[in-house]
């Protein structure tokens, strides 16, 4: 039986330091190591650096490396947004970080436990989980509270919703595509409650990772917290039965996030 064939992005903002590697590693090893047919997607959002000259550079040596550019900031989940509208490109679709705190191999481990499910997502908090090194202590508590405020709202008995490694069915992405439309780092969530409600399978699993120096979500933490906490409301209000009269609240919603330097959420009618 042929491995299936494999889209995998890598959303990226101002990551010139350090996308290089990352890209060479995945580049060679799934080069090596995959036999299905393997590309890797760089969705720039908004870099005011080097970021897309050093993904060109790798491209010359990988034929396996593109990217999409948009000039604009849209955020991290903006840039996941417009990459998942690939899907059809692959049989299956995936995303990591650009810091290579998941490594190739442990993405590749992914698709060990596809079987019957939808969606595969790396878990921190697993019992089995290999952490090389793990997260401040107060960012772990922050991320913990997070995610009791997800399940509180939404009960998908998922541990670590926020793992930035996933890989999805792409014919999963192209039926709740329409519905993803969170922009900021919330999009996890986003994601996983549209994949829920429309009854695919979510699988969790222990996950080798490790936290990488230079985080964008520790330097600004707190506004970062905020920002998510706002988008997982809305993504429960878009369910709830008092959605059509909270649309009112727009153009204030528009300020706070602009005041958290976030992006804002995309316009999207109630989903099914």
């Amino acid at each position: 039986m042929s491995a299936p064939s494999l889209l995998l992005l890598i959303p990226a903002y101002n990551e010139e330091a350090r996308i290089e590697p990352v890209l060479r590693e995945y580049a060679e090893f799934f080069g090596r190591n995959f036999t299905g047919h393997f590309q890797l997607v760089v969705v720039l959002n908004g870099c005011r650096d080097n970021t897309l000259g050093v993904v060109q550079r790798v491209a010359k040596d990988f034929s396996s490396v593109s990217w999409l550019d948009f000039p604009a900031p849209i955020g991290k989940g903006g840039a996941l947004i417009e990459g998942l509208k690939l899907a059809q490109h692959g049989e299956l679709i995936g995303y990591v970080d650009a810091d290579g705190a998941t490594g190739p191999q442990a993405f590749l481990d992914l698709l060990q436990h596809v079987g019957d499910a939808d969606c595969v997502i790396g878990s921190r908090w697993l019992p089995d989980s290999v952490l090389i090194q793990k997260q401040p202590g107060f960012r772990r508590f922050v991320s913990r509270c997070f995610h009791f405020i997800v399940e509180l709202f939404f009960w998908l008995h998922v541990k670590d919703t926020q793992c930035p490694c996933k890989l999805i069915r792409s014919e999963a992405v192209e039926k709740i595509h329409s519905n993803l439309c969170i922009a900021d780092l919330a999009f996890d969530v986003n994601l996983l409650v549209c994949l829920k409600r429309a009854g695919f399978k979510i699988r969790e699993v222990p996950i080798a990772w490790t936290d990488m120096a230079g985080s964008k979500v520790s330097a600004s933490l707190f506004r970062s917290s905020l920002a998510m906490f706002l988008s997982v409301l809305r993504v429960r209000l878009i369910y709830s039965p008092f959605y059509k009269w909270l649309r009112w609240l727009g153009p204030l919603e528009g300020w706070i996030y602009k005041t958290l330097r976030a992006p804002k959420p995309l316009s999207k009618s109630k989903p099914n």
